[in-house]
């Protein structure tokens, strides 16, 4: 987890400063058909696992719960971060 979480910061430290490098805006518009490369890759290797496919419903119920709950906290932070980021804007002018 500490190795992802360290490249994760490794990768946006090095972003910020090769920012003015031309090839590096490039990266941006191949992320998306990366994410999604992975994604399929990451499909196949649950498809072969047979523990993972015959107790799908068991763990599929709490993959979902578990998705949903991200994606409902991604929503409400994001939601927090404009409205700060709104009110932080308009306290400048």
């Amino acid at each position: 987890m500490f190795r992802i979480l360290f490249l994760l910061f490794l990768g946006i430290g090095i972003g910020y400063l090769l920012r003015n490098i031309r090839f590096v805006h490039r990266i941006g518009a191949a992320t998306q058909y990366v994410v999604f490369l992975l994604l399929f890759v990451f499909g196949i290797s649950v498809g072969r696992n047979q523990m993972l496919m015959d107790n799908i419903t068991k763990f599929g119920l709490q993959a979902a719960i578990i998705a949903l709950s991200g994606v409902l906290g991604s929503f409400v932070a994001a939601y927090f971060l404009g409205y700060w980021q709104k009110k932080k804007e308009g306290g400048k002018k």
